[in-house]
């Protein structure tokens, strides 16, 4: 807690509420969306990895998680990528993030009992809320493309 001039408290969530309005979450937002997209794609490689990449669509959230935190990245530095760049990156790695989640759910049905043991396939199958996980991110990188900039 901060107090100003006038003995008025000014409390964490009020300031961060000032960062939001005064354009200054931007770019930590695109920033984190950077180091989220990194993140997210190595767990995704050595779990896919684990899975042989037995489907050709495991390569993809791979592959956008680099080009995520480039878009990320760029988003910090520059007004017009964080608009441009980063929406179009942090689209693809939502609608992926849906992609995953019925692979997943697929992936689960397939399982010898399907949906009728699911606990069972639920435990052993593909996690089928882990795609979502990605889509956070991307939504990250939307949230940041729609924010005001600091000038």
């Amino acid at each position: 807690m901060k107090r100003e001039a006038e003995g008025e408290v000014i409390h964490l969530v009020d300031r961060m509420v000032g960062n939001v309005k005064g354009g200054r979450f931007e770019k930590s937002l695109s920033g984190l969306t950077a180091a989220g997209a990194l993140v997210t794609a190595a767990e995704i490689y050595f779990e896919h990895d684990k899975a042989s990449f037995g489907n050709k669509w495991m390569w993809l959230p791979v592959a956008l998680g680099p080009v995520g935190a480039a878009a990320g990245i760029a988003g910090v530095f520059s007004r017009r990528m964080a608009k441009t760049a980063l929406p179009i990156a942090s689209a693809a790695i939502v609608a992926n993030g849906l992609q995953g989640t019925y692979l997943h759910a697929r992936g689960i049905a397939q399982k010898p009992g399907g949906f009728s043991n699911l606990r069972y396939n639920l435990e052993m199958g593909p996690p089928l809320l882990a795609p979502l996980l990605v889509t956070l991110v991307g939504g990250m990188g939307l949230l940041a493309s729609i924010l005001r900039r600091e000038k």
